[in-house]
C-alpha cells in the first residue's frame, strides 16, 4: 500500500483508534529502547565519580550509548529487532541525532519517576506497532549480543510473557513485554539491590510468567569499571559462557585515556579473568 493510499484509510477515524490499528500490522517484531540520558558533565555517570572526572564519565556515557546502539542494530540483522533511545533530559534531542546510528529511534521519555519512565517508553513502542517492548540499560555496553536475540525470540512467541535480565547488583539490565503491565512497575525501590526480586513479585502478583536470561554487571561504580577494562583488554576470553559485545567506542575511549591521563593509576590495577568468571 502506498503512503497515499494508507493516509486515506484512516480518514476521519480518531488518533487513538488509528494508532491501536496500525499497532495490529505496522511495525512487526520487537523494539527495543535503551534509556539514555545526554552526555553532560556533572550529570552522567556521576557515581564514577571519583576516581573519573565529570568530562570523563560523560564520555563514558556516550561511548556506552554508541556500543549499546550498535549492538542493538546488529540483534536486528539476526531476528526482527528495532532500536531505540529513549532519552532525556527534555531539549536534549540534537544530541542524540548527532551522535547515535542513524538507523535509532527517538523517544522523549523524561519523566520525574523512573518506573514511570520505563513503562511510557513500554507503551510507546507498543503503539508504534511493535508486538513486544524492551527496556534497557545504558551500563552494560559489553552485554551479549546473544542475549538481545534471546529476549525477540521468546517474546515472539505466543502467550502473555516477561523476559528478566538481572543485574550482579540486585537490579535488572533488561525488561521486555508483550502487554504494558502497569503493575511491573509499581510499588518497586529502584536504585536498589532489590529491583530485580520485587519485579519478579509484581510479575507474580498478575501471573505473568517470565523468562529469565543469564546475569550480566552494570558498570556504575570503580570495581565494575575494573571489571569492564579486564573484560575489554581479553577478548573472546572473558565469560565465554555466552561471549560478550567487544564495545569498540568504550574500548577506545579507554585506550586514549590510558595513553593520555593516568586513567589506569586512578581505577587501579586489572582483576584476574578467574575472579570474573566466578
Amino acid at each position: 500500500m502506498n503512503d497515499s493510499a494508507g493516509i486515506k484509510k484512516y480518514e476521519g477515524v480518531s488518533a487513538n483508534a488509528r494508532r491501536d490499528a496500525l499497532s495490529d500490522s505496522a511495525t512487526p517484531g520487537c523494539g527495543i529502547a535503551v534509556m539514555a540520558k545526554a552526555s553532560v558533565p556533572g550529570r552522567a555517570k556521576t557515581r564514577l565519580v571519583p576516581p573519573l572526572t565529570f568530562d570523563e564519565a560523560a564520555a563514558f556515557n556516550t561511548a556506552f550509548l554508541q556500543d549499546v546502539t550498535d549492538n542493538l542494530l546488529l540483534a536486528g540483522r539476526h531476528t526482527g529487532i528495532t532500536g531505540y533511545a529513549a532519552f532525556g533530559p527534555p531539549g536534549s534531542e540534537a544530541f542524540f541525532r548527532r551522535m547515535l546510528p542513524a538507523g535509532i529511534g527517538l523517544i522523549d521519555a523524561w519523566l520525574p519517576n523512573f518506573g514511570d519512565c520505563l513503562l511510557f517508553t513500554i507503551q510507546e513502542i507498543l503503539a508504534r506497532g511493535h508486538s513486544a517492548a524492551v527496556v534497557l540499560n545504558s551500563d552494560s555496553p559489553t552485554l551479549p549480543t546473544s542475549l538481545l536475540v534471546e529476549t525477540a525470540e521468546v517474546l515472539a512467541r505466543p502467550g502473555d510473557r516477561a523476559v528478566l535480565g538481572p543485574s550482579s547488583d540486585g537490579g535488572y539490565y533488561l525488561l521486555g513485554l508483550k502487554t504494558a503491565h502497569r503493575r511491573m512497575f509499581e510499588d518497586i525501590a529502584w536504585s536498589t539491590e532489590r529491583v530485580a526480586e520485587q519485579t519478579l513479585e509484581r510479575a507474580r502478583d498478575i501471573n505473568l510468567d517470565v523468562h529469565m536470561l543469564p546475569v550480566w554487571y552494570d558498570v556504575d561504580d570503580v570495581e565494575s569499571l575494573r571489571t569492564l577494562r579486564a573484560e575489554l583488554g581479553a577478548p573472546g576470553r572473558f565469560n565465554s559462557r555466552f561471549g560478550h559485545y567487544d564495545a569498540r567506542h568504550t574500548a577506545a575511549l579507554m585506550d586514549r585515556l590510558c595513553r593520555e591521563v593516568d586513567f589506569a593509576r586512578r581505577i587501579g590495577g586489572l582483576m584476574q579473568l578467574e575472579e570474573l568468571r566466578a
